[in-house]
């Protein structure tokens, strides 16, 4: 069994699935996942994302305003505290720092960021984090805010070895795996991945997008993660039950206010 542990549901164009995200549930589960993450990205589309899941206890979310949407979306930090603090709000994110795509909200980005990494020790859940082209920043305002505290997660990982190395033994997170390591320009990536410990890995699709190989070019979905790990393990040179077990295990110790789904 698989768990997807980063997907944004609410984004998916479900004319693909017969407009029900029942559907999508449904070729998950044929698919192996037995669980999936979904992630908010903005405080005005938070009440729709937790409406739209609200009848599957497979889908567990977290709360927070994506680096990339924070110029649009002003932080209003009560509201983000009244929406995480709830009980079904398992993490706090997606949050972190992109220079890649918006190097001229860095300040922005940062007292964000900086809030989101408090919020989450304050309300013991983990953090979800994107990062790219930030690394000094990030590792940094991670040092200052003590994020050790609160763990967390350096989602759909594109960055070095010496940052997810420096992220784990500084601050016990979890490096989480996308598509992306199976794109064919990929091959930087595949070596970090190689040398990641597998106790510290998770899997995600970030559905609708980044659809892994043999998917190329479709819309993502948390079916597929199960590619992801057949990624993972070819990498790695070992069996696909080994990445299942131990990305499952991962995610409920990381993610510990999850309840595992029985089936």
């Amino acid at each position: 069994m698989y768990i997807d542990s980063h997907c944004h549901l609410d984004k998916l164009k479900l004319d693909e699935f017969d407009g029900s995200l029942a559907e999508v549930i449904t070729q998950a589960k044929q698919a192996g996942v037995q669980q999936m993450l979904c992630i908010g990205v903005t405080l005005e589309d938070f009440p729709a994302m937790r409406e739209l899941v609200s009848e599957y206890p497979e889908i567990a979310i977290s709360c927070g305003v994506h680096p990339l949407y924070i110029a649009k979306h002003p932080l209003e930090q009560q509201q983000l505290k009244e929406f995480a603090a709830t009980d079904e709000v398992v993490a706090i994110g997606e949050t972190g720092l992109d220079y890649f795509y918006d190097g001229d909200s860095k300040v922005i980005q940062q007292r964000s960021f900086s809030y989101h990494i408090q919020l989450a020790n304050d309300l013991s859940k983990p953090l979800i984090i994107h990062t790219r082209d930030a690394q000094t920043d990030t590792l940094g305002l991670l040092r200052e805010g003590h994020a050790e505290r609160c763990g967390g997660v350096l989602h759909c990982f594109t960055e070095s070895y010496e940052m997810a190395k420096q992220a784990i033994d500084e601050f016990d997170f979890y490096i989480s795996i996308s598509g992306i390591a199976s794109f064919r320009n990929a091959s930087e990536l595949r070596d970090v991945v190689k040398r990641l410990p597998l106790d510290k890995l998770l899997i995600e699709t970030d559905s609708p997008w980044l659809a892994p190989v043999p998917h190329r070019g479709k819309q993502n979905q948390p079916a597929y993660v199960a590619d992801v790990a057949k990624c993972v393990a070819d990498i790695k040179g070992i069996s696909l039950a080994e990445v299942a077990t131990a990305t499952t295990a991962n995610f409920f110790r990381l993610f510990d206010r999850v309840t595992p789904v029985v089936r």
